[in-house]
């Protein structure tokens, strides 16, 4: 067994079953094809990969038949290997990714030009209707060329290839990060989510006390952008509103920051054609009257909280469906409180859990709509809740 096989399927299953040909050019950027090749991996993914002459001199082929345990493709032969893959043959590949890809290459493909391997591989993709994703990076000078930026333009508009990035930062057009690619990717294979609206609301809000000091909590954040990061991959139009999180939010998502829960409320005036709110954020059930300079810590003082209105139940009237978190001190409390909350209808889903079950990473919910305990991975937990999801829209 080849070593890359331990890893299949070690992070989840979106991309078990899909054939994935990864064409790399002669970017710098393909110093990340390993990377970005285990990781299609540890989402299921088999993965071939195929070279230009220039990508070859920039990543050797070993490392890549390395990392994907199948042979890597420099040159074509009489195997043919371009229509073996990608042709209108039984078992072809489900999606062909060129990643990095330079200028030359994009505006190559954009005018049917086929003289190494990765064009050759596109142009039979586009025959065969093979879904075809790019992921530009090459200088800035050059990405603002204006014949570049029409092939880009053209290949998306005309072959209806996907684009992903790249990133403008020190003067170069930068190839996506690789977790947005493999996101991408699994985005491009799943659409099972395609068409709804989600709106994804977490992390904490803080109310400030003076110009200093705030009155907060330890939520992290972690399963809202968890679940947003499953819509998305599931073909959903995903907007995540996020206070303060720990960790990284996801950058090819559309986000919103909040700070406060009038922040929130704010935001909400605007919010239009959403069908589906996700509420896991842990907000404010009080707000405090804020000092406008630095109290002196010299001398007891004392705060006067005041409630404030609950977001979930105006936002309710805003969304089809409502799915709020809820979190109580003890498993049979917070099963209760979420009966309750569907039962008096402020919300369609409750997901519940003890606080004393939360990590950062995992955690145990009771969902309302299965009357049943997940357990795992707060991944895991948000795609079985998108699944649930998913389940209750194609029966409506």
């Amino acid at each position: 067994m080849h070593p890359s096989e331990e890893l299949r399927g070690s992070k989840g299953s979106d991309l078990s079953g899909k054939k994935i040909i990864l064409g790399i050019s002669g970017s710098i950027a393909a110093v990340e094809c390993v990377k970005l090749v285990r990781e299609m991996i540890r989402e299921g993914a088999e993965v071939h990969c195929v070279m230009t002459e220039w990508g070859s001199k920039i990543i050797h082929p070993n490392s890549l038949e390395f990392a994907s345990g199948n042979d890597v493709i420099t040159e074509l032969t009489g195997e043919v290997e371009h229509v073996s893959f990608c042709g209108n043959v039984p078992d072809k590949a489900d999606l062909y990714l060129i990643a990095p890809a330079t200028a030359n290459t994009i505006s190559k493909i954009a005018n049917g030009i086929d003289d190494t391997p990765v064009t050759t591989f596109a142009t039979t993709c586009v025959g065969s209707d093979i879904p075809i994703m790019v992921v530009p990076a090459m200088h800035q000078t050059m990405y603002d060329h204006p014949v570049v930026m029409e092939n880009l333009k053209k290949i998306q508009e005309k072959l209806d290839v996907k684009v992903v990035g790249p990133r403008i930062e020190e003067g170069a057009a930068k190839a996506a990060r690789n977790d947005q690619i493999v996101d991408s990717v699994i985005r491009e294979l799943n659409d099972d989510l395609e068409g709804e609206k989600i709106l994804v609301v977490t992390g904490r809000t803080q109310e400030s006390i003076d110009s200093m000091r705030v009155i907060t909590n330890k939520a992290s954040g972690k399963s809202g952008i968890e679940i947003a990061r499953s819509a998305y991959r599931r073909g959903a139009d995903v907007e995540l509103w996020y206070g303060n999180v720990k960790g990284e939010v996801p950058e090819w998502i559309p986000n919103r920051r909040f700070e406060a829960i009038g922040d929130l409320f704010d935001m909400m005036e605007s919010l239009d054609d959403m069908n589906i709110a996700i509420v896991s954020a842990a907000l404010s059930d009080f707000s405090v009257e804020e000092e406008k300079e630095k109290i002196s810590s010299s001398k007891s003082f004392s705060l006067e909280l005041e409630p404030v209105p609950k977001f979930i139940d105006e936002l309710d009237e805003k969304v089809n469906t409502l799915i709020a978190y809820k979190a109580e001190d003890t498993r049979k409390a917070a099963r209760k409180k979420a009966e309750e909350m569907v039962e008096e209808g402020r919300a369609d889903i409750v997901v519940a859990n003890s606080l004393k079950d939360v990590t950062f990473d995992k955690n145990s919910v009771y969902l309302t709509s299965t009357s049943s305990w997940i357990e795992g991975s707060k991944r895991e937990i948000a795609e079985r809740l998108l699944k649930e999801i998913g389940r209750r829209s194609n029966e409506q």
